[in-house]
């Protein structure tokens, strides 16, 4: 009963902080000329986070005040808790000093951008990706540590491995998070595309249209400062959708080593037998461990692929089509036909990728139980750092382009145009292969603890050797569709 209603309590927490920090921000900015579009999303993260805290321990000490007879373990399991609460306030403070328009990294993409044009844009991005990986993740170990060390001072004697029922309670705590999470990382989208409205409604170029606009609806309009809000505020939400990846990620990682030790339990018979297979000294759990970072890489490629020949496809019609001589705008048939093309693309490259994981994720299961454990912390840890560079990387690039567009006022020049390159990059890292990285954990991790289930009783009842052909079987399957995630989706011309 406890574990549900903290959830419940985190929704009521999250719910409670909207409307306080939507009453504090109208307050400071009602009537505001100028403001930081990023402050009033900050300030309803920490106050979602500050609540729900303090309600974790108040709840808490009502509901379970003695647990087991130990009066103790509410305030500690509060505690644990409250560790991935605050990981979905800290997190987000991190991320913004590599990806926000105020940060030292994204600046420095931009002064790299001066002196070095493109290239370097490209390299400090990178730079500001792994930086970000670095501090993310010794974050996390951080909390998950307080956690480990409060579950050894009594949990143990309520449960079996009590550290790893704390993980669990450390990504639950992430959750408790997750409507604000959600709110924040929709904020980003909603600005970009009300910027991008706003360009492609060409207003500014209508005749009259301030003398309307003023004779309609009363309003004295100024389309250069809406612009500029427009565009400060579109920084602003590529700031937070940055943020909400990580956490997201967070969630999945942490979350997956509570489902992980959940097979280990059934491998191991509660403990009780071949917990020696789970070493570096067995050789197919190393293997498992190197096997996950394969496919963890080969999986950024393949989405990144799809982006890579769906757009190379789009433009090519666009330059043999599309002809805007004397004209402004591309016909709606036109229009229709370029986002026909990067949608066909980008369903066929996420069906190879799918493809390819189901039947990796089969092989892996079949081919040896703790083989298939060492692939699945493998998968966990790789995709957490590469998720967290490829975002963070991604988001530099993008809000580095925003700053010589709303600060310097540079529209247009070499120094935009060598930004736009960066932030072309950064989309698929941010928007794509990162953001895929989550379901891919926690997919690979719910259907493989099915699937080793299903291959250690398949193995009982007939023996090793079916169960060796079938992964045998799987394997070439999923690298078949490895093999066509490249080269049945590589960009063609005539000499190739």
């Amino acid at each position: 009963m406890w574990i549900f209603v903290m959830r419940v309590v985190m929704l009521i927490a999250s719910a409670a902080a909207y409307f306080l920090n939507s009453a504090i921000a109208r307050i400071r900015y009602g009537n505001a000329d100028e403001m930081n579009f990023e402050a009033p999303l900050t300030s309803l993260v920490w106050i979602t986070s500050g609540v729900s805290i303090v309600l974790t321990y108040i709840i808490s000490s009502l509901i379970i005040p003695s647990l087991g007879g130990d009066t103790t373990q509410w305030w500690k399991l509060a505690t644990i808790i409250s560790c991935g609460t605050l990981a979905g306030a800290i997190i987000p403070e991190l991320v913004k000093v590599f990806t926000s328009t105020e940060s030292r990294h994204v600046k420095e993409v931009v002064s790299s951008a001066k002196e070095g044009g493109a290239s370097l844009d490209i390299l400090s991005g990178f730079v500001a990706g792994n930086f970000s990986a670095y501090y993310l993740g010794l974050t996390m170990v951080i909390l998950m540590s307080i956690g480990y060390f409060v579950s050894i001072q009594g949990l143990a004697n309520l449960m079996v491995a009590a550290p790893v029922f704390t993980f669990g309670l450390v990504a639950f705590g992430f959750l408790g998070m997750g409507p604000v999470t959600i709110a924040v990382d929709s904020y980003g989208p909603v600005t970009d595309n009300a910027q991008s409205v706003y360009e492609l409604s060409m207003i500014e170029e209508i005749p009259n249209a301030k003398r309307d606009i003023k004779k309609e609806f009363n309003m004295d309009v100024n389309f250069g400062r809406a612009k500029h809000l427009l565009e400060a505020n579109d920084g602003a939400g590529n700031t937070f959708k940055a943020t909400a990846k990580p956490v997201l990620i967070g969630t999945a990682v942490v979350g997956a080593t509570t489902m992980i030790f959940s097979i280990i339990m059934a491998l191991t018979s509660g403990l009780t037998a071949n917990v020696d297979k789970l070493s570096l000294l067995h050789a197919p759990f190393v293997l498992g461990l190197i096997t996950g970072g394969a496919m963890i890489y080969w999986f950024t490629g393949a989405s990144t692929q799809a982006v890579t020949t769906g757009a190379h496809r789009a433009v090519a019609f666009i330059k043999a089509n599309i002809k805007l001589e004397g004209t402004e705008k591309a016909s709606v048939a036109d229009s229709k036909r370029v986002v026909e093309i990067c949608t066909q693309y980008a369903q066929k490259g996420m069906l190879n990728i799918f493809i390819a994981v189901f039947f990796g994720t089969l092989a892996f299961a079949f081919t040896d139980p703790f083989f298939f454990i060492g692939y699945l912390i493998s998968i966990a840890t790789f995709g957490l750092y590469q998720a967290i560079f490829m975002a963070n990387a991604g988001a530099a690039w993008d809000n580095a382009k925003k700053i010589v567009e709303v600060e310097l006022k540079q529209k247009g020049t070499d120094l935009h145009a060598a930004t736009v390159v960066g932030d072309t990059v950064g989309d698929p890292f941010k928007d794509t292969s990162s953001v895929a990285l989550n379901p891919v954990i926690k997919f690979t991790t719910l259907f493989g603890l099915l699937a080793v289930e299903l291959a250690v009783k398949l193995t009982s009842e007939t023996g090793g050797n079916l169960t060796h052909v079938l992964a045998a079987a799987f394997f070439a399957v999923s690298f078949f569709f490895v093999y066509r995630s490249f080269y049945g989706m590589r960009i063609r011309t005539a000499s190739h």
